[in-house]
This record gives structure tokens, C-alpha cells and sequence, in this order.
């Protein structure tokens, strides 16, 4: 990944931090985009320490011309744009750990729509740019209720599942221009604070009284008996945006640790 340019929304986040830090790590100069700029600044002030490239920028990933703008900046500095990874997340309280039937329609459509919105829009802003230069990678992530049928998901089920639709759809159109798209589905990682918050919701939901029973639930669901690691994500997303993996595009790859079986 040597001298290219990567940019990752969320960037400030748990799982898009470290995948900058691995692309930093390969090689790759690296574009944070979030909304707290001082997160954004203390990861790449963490990649610059350690020898990496790093640039920051406050970007709103559900707004279409706040983007756009952001990847016209880009080129204008750096001539093309070779790999985005779209890592953004929003407070799951409300909207998992509730029987379906017990939702607001408000509630279950708010994570659809937010993820769906967001990862069109980076996804198609960088195809533009990446049409015209006849190569590049965009990478999305999901999670294992896009597939499996699971209970108290809520709406989420249903934005991962989009997300891989998203996906899969534009490697078929993108694909004749030399651009691939690989959407990665990980299971729960419980070094997060987002999974730590969602333990703490299913915890209550299913009347337990530690997250850990619950974790211990999970992990005894996967072949491996346990749950990804963030480094394992991350050190993926580095491999599924370089050259060693070309001949890869329109997959989900699955990071479930075995609880959904391929």
C-alpha cells in the first residue's frame, strides 16, 4: 500500500482508527474523516509518531456535498484517491436489546437509513473519482445479523444487510472500470466501546446480571469460541485494499469467528 491514499470515515472510532493505523503501517497515506476533530487529531498525531502520513478533516458522512468537497480536496492535493473505508457508527441504546414488535417505526428505520445513507454516499463520491483514474478499493464493514436471524437486532439487522447489498452492487458495476468493493462482516469485538455498550443493553434485555455471561454466550455460538479481535479487522482491511488481494471483489469476507458458516 505503499504511497497510497486512504480515507476513512470515522476515522476517530475504535475500528477505523485501527484500520488507519494499518494502512499507515503498509504504507498507505492515510485521511481521517469524522466529526470530533480533536479524536481524529490524537489518531494521527499516534500514526505521525510512528512514522506514518496522516491528514485530518472534519466531515459529516451523511452529508453528500460536505463530502464530495472533502474528496475534491483530496485530489487536488494528493492526484487520486486508491481506497475509502466507511467505519462510522451511531449509540445503539433504543435501537437493539427491543423485540421487534415492541420498536417505533422511527426507531427501527433511524439505523437503516443513517448507515445505508452514509455508505452510499462515500461509496459513490469515491467511484466518481476512481471511474476517471481506472482503479481503487472501497471497503465497507457489516456485522453477522446481516446473515444470521437474530433476535433483539432490531433495525441494525437490517443496515448491515443493506450495506453488503451496497456492496455487492457496485463491485458488479465498478468492477469493468478497475475498481473493487469488499465489504468485511465481523462478529462483536468486545475491545469496542460500542459492543461494550451493547453487552451492557442485551445484559439487561435478556435479565442477566454481567456482560461477561453474555459475552460467554456468544463466543461459546462461534467454532473458534470466541469473538475478533480489532487488530484482526484491521490487518484484514490492509490485505482486502492491497495489490495482494486483486482478484478479490463483490465478497463479504467473513470475520465472524465462526459463527456463521460460508
Amino acid at each position: 500500500m505503499k504511497n497510497k491514499n486512504a480515507v476513512i470515515y470515522g476515522g476517530g472510532g475504535d475500528i477505523g482508527s485501527a484500520v488507519a493505523r494499518a494502512f499507515a503501517r503498509e504504507g498507505a497515506v492515510v485521511y481521517l474523516a469524522g466529526r470530533t476533530t480533536s479524536t481524529l487529531e490524537q489518531v494521527a498525531n499516534e500514526i505521525r509518531a510512528d512514522g506514518g502520513i496522516a491528514f485530518t478533516a472534519s466531515v459529516d458522512a451523511l452529508d453528500q456535498a460536505a463530502v464530495n468537497q472533502h474528496l475534491r480536496e483530496i485530489v487536488d492535493q494528493a492526484q487520486q484517491i486508491d481506497i475509502i473505508f466507511n467505519a462510522i457508527s451511531i449509540p445503539q441504546q433504543g435501537m437493539q436489546g427491543v423485540w421487534m414488535a415492541d420498536l417505533q417505526p422511527d426507531d427501527f428505520m433511524l439505523p437503516v437509513t443513517t448507515y445505508s445513507r452514509s455508505n452510499f454516499i462515500t461509496a459513490t463520491a469515491a467511484a466518481r473519482h476512481m471511474i476517471k483514474q481506472g482503479s481503487g478499493v472501497i471497503l465497507s464493514i457489516s456485522a453477522t445479523p446481516a446473515k444470521l436471524a437474530a433476535p433483539m437486532a432490531g433495525g441494525m439487522a437490517t443496515a448491515w444487510a443493506a450495506i453488503e447489498s451496497i456492496s455487492r452492487t457496485l463491485a458488479a458495476e465498478l468492477g469493468p472500470h478497475g475498481i473493487r468493493v469488499v465489504c468485511l462482516r465481523a462478529n462483536a469485538m468486545p475491545e469496542t466501546a460500542m459492543v461494550q455498550n451493547v453487552l451492557n443493553i442485551f445484559t439487561q434485555a435478556m435479565g442477566m446480571k454481567d456482560p461477561k455471561e453474555f459475552q460467554t454466550a456468544m463466543e461459546s455460538g462461534t467454532m473458534l469460541r470466541r469473538l475478533p479481535a480489532v487488530r484482526e479487522i484491521a490487518n484484514t482491511a490492509a490485505f482486502m485494499a492491497s495489490d495482494q488481494a486483486g482478484a478479490i471483489t463483490g465478497a463479504v469476507i467473513n470475520l465472524s469467528c465462526g459463527s456463521v458458516a460460508d
